[in-house]
């Protein structure tokens, strides 16, 4: 009974399948698909924008500049308040002496500061890399 069932299930389909044709898409079905993908705007998700804006960073530098040139160029009197900060305190205390006793060899010294300029030079290669990657 079933073997019945599956043929004639089987010459149904074949029969609505000779009789119907393939459907193929229009001539220039891929340029209107890349029409519109290019018309939709870019997400705010990929563009880059610094946690830190310009004109903060301009604002402290300025803020540190002014800083040190007060300091240089102020009055004697004025400065007076940085001779009474007792400073002593950051200099003398158990972790510096401690930290004091600890020597590193020249090669440690050189293998430390290339992994430091190599470090550099990748992130600002991988940054240049990631940012035309998505600014497509």
């Amino acid at each position: 009974m079933n073997e019945n069932v599956d043929k004639h299930t089987e010459l149904f389909t074949d029969k609505l399948l000779k009789d119907s044709s393939l459907e193929s898409p229009s001539i220039n079905f891929t340029s209107q698909i890349m029409s519109q993908v290019e018309a939709i705007a870019q997400s705010d998700v990929t563009t880059y924008k610094p946690l830190i804006s310009k004109r903060v960073w301009i604002g402290v530098a300025v803020a540190i500049v002014g800083v040190l040139i007060y300091s240089f160029f102020g009055s004697a009197s004025e400065s007076e308040w940085l001779k009474s900060v007792d400073l002593s305190v950051l200099g003398n205390n158990k972790i510096t002496n401690a930290l004091s006793e600890f020597s590193f060899s020249k090669t440690i010294l050189y293998a430390a500061a290339m992994f430091a300029l190599m470090f550099a030079i990748q992130v600002t290669v991988l940054k240049g890399y990631f940012d035309r990657r998505l600014s497509v």
